[in-house]
């Protein structure tokens, strides 16, 4: 066969690449001239799009060497697999190992699957994928969002027991009493936003309501919810909670609730208006029966929440989740100390001394104090306990994070108390001493 004839062949394949009977061709005149390697590139691209094309199937075993298949050629549809050339010594006397004869499977057919194996590295799979893997759809398919239970209780939380009569009012009696909650015809449903300064302890408190009752528990904030492309926003937001709906009785913590429900008056952007819209919507039920689902927000700018979110109906209780008073203050550097070695601690004294720390500065000056006696004991090479005085020295180190929130929180309750909404924020204040 003259080669320009086949190299003619070859460029007409290039020039028509889906050509199955040109290449299927041009593989037998390959084969034909001793050129297995170019061959076998043929009858894998004929193959990589029908699979169990028998005719294929035949000349892909010729040029490697192998017995062909008894049965007669009939093309039919399948799957490809690309591979790399081998290349073979026509004029070598000792066939290369590639190129021994394979088994034969029971009939006088080519065992495939031993083949398979043996020329696994030069025809490696495009795709792979497990038994159990599912089936790939369009798109990126429904969103997981972790719904979990908690097993903290609200006696684990320290001090705020206005806020705990409010939740026992509004949702907790309510669901342990089932009776009396059909008899007065109280829905198990609502909303709170819980606003104070950072690390007073919202999202453990929302953690220990969700104990409390048994139920189960799933936070939300800006991250879990906005998407890039249009709409996927409103349809995370949407799965989350009916998500929460499907394990009813569920808390939803709508954690800075001000980021996703700002209000629109000053959005600038469409998009996050139109997520603000259908947190609206999912408050409401709109979507679905929100029966036993509990919804929870915090923020540290209550100022900045859209008033239509706070509504009754919707997030219609607020609640002031201030700094720890001195009981709490006291518990709160019990609980972090609890596994330490301590010696000789005046938590009184440490509790008065603390005045507007939040939960998380009094963390931050056990951790402090911690340090302090660690490196005592270091340098010194003496072993000793956590003690009064590096607390003391924590003190002159470790200042209360809350004031920056305070002077704003003034300017709102002196000049933006519409209708009372801040009430409870002006009597905090004022009480100490702060208005």
């Amino acid at each position: 066969m003259s080669s320009s004839l086949i190299e003619s062949l070859l460029a007409a394949v290039a020039a028509r690449p889906d050509d199955l009977p040109l290449r299927l061709h041009v593989a037998e005149l390959l084969v034909a001239a001793d050129r297995p390697g170019e061959a076998i590139a043929q009858l894998a691209a004929v193959l990589a799009l029908q699979p169990q094309h028998e005719q294929a199937q035949a000349l892909m075993a010729r040029a490697l060497g192998g017995p062909a298949p008894a049965r007669p050629a009939v093309p039919t549809p399948a799957d490809v697999q690309p591979e790399q050339p081998r290349q073979a010594d026509p004029a070598s006397a000792e066939a290369p190992p590639s190129a021994a004869p394979q088994p034969a499977a029971p009939g006088g057919e080519l065992n495939w699957l031993a083949l398979e194996a043996q020329f696994a590295d030069s025809v490696p799979l495009r795709f792979a994928s497990a038994d159990d893997e599912p089936e790939a759809v369009k798109g990126d398919g429904d969103r997981v969002f972790d719904v979990e239970s908690s097993d903290v209780r609200l006696a684990d939380v320290g001090g705020m027991t206005d806020v705990k009569k409010r939740l026992e009012l509004s949702f907790l009696a309510p669901m342990k009493n089932r009776k009396l909650r059909e008899l007065y015809g109280k829905s198990l449903r609502g909303g709170l936003l819980l606003y104070g300064p950072p690390g007073c302890g919202k999202t453990f408190l929302a953690r220990a309501v969700a104990g409390e009752m048994g139920a189960k528990f799933t936070t939300i904030s800006l991250v879990d919810v906005l998407n890039m492309w249009i709409g996927e926003s409103e349809r995370n937001l949407h799965e989350i909670f009916e998500t929460a709906r499907r394990n009813a009785p569920c808390v939803i913590f709508l954690d800075e609730v001000d980021a996703l429900g700002h209000k629109r008056s000053q959005m600038k952007s469409s998009a996050m208006r139109t997520l603000g819209n259908q947190l609206l919507a999912e408050l409401d039920g709109m979507e679905g029966a929100n029966e036993g689902v509990f919804v929870l927000a915090a923020t540290n700018a209550p100022w900045d929440v859209d008033p239509a979110l706070r509504r009754p109906g919707r997030l219609d209780r607020t609640v002031l989740v201030a700094p720890p008073d001195a009981a709490a203050r006291r518990s709160i550097i019990e609980y972090h100390l609890r596994q330490r070695p301590i010696a000789g601690i005046d938590l009184k004294k440490l509790a008065g001394s603390t005045e507007q720390f939040s939960g998380a500065d009094l963390a931050h000056l056990c951790e402090t104090a911690t340090e302090y006696a660690m490196h005592d004991s270091i340098t010194s090479g003496d072993l000793r306990m956590i003690e009064q005085r590096d607390f003391e020295a924590a003190l002159r180190e470790v200042r209360p994070s809350t004031g920056p929130w305070f002077t704003t929180a003034r300017n709102v309750a002196m000049f933006a108390n519409e209708g009372g909404a801040y009430d409870e924020l002006v009597s905090y204040l004022k009480k100490q001493k702060l208005l």
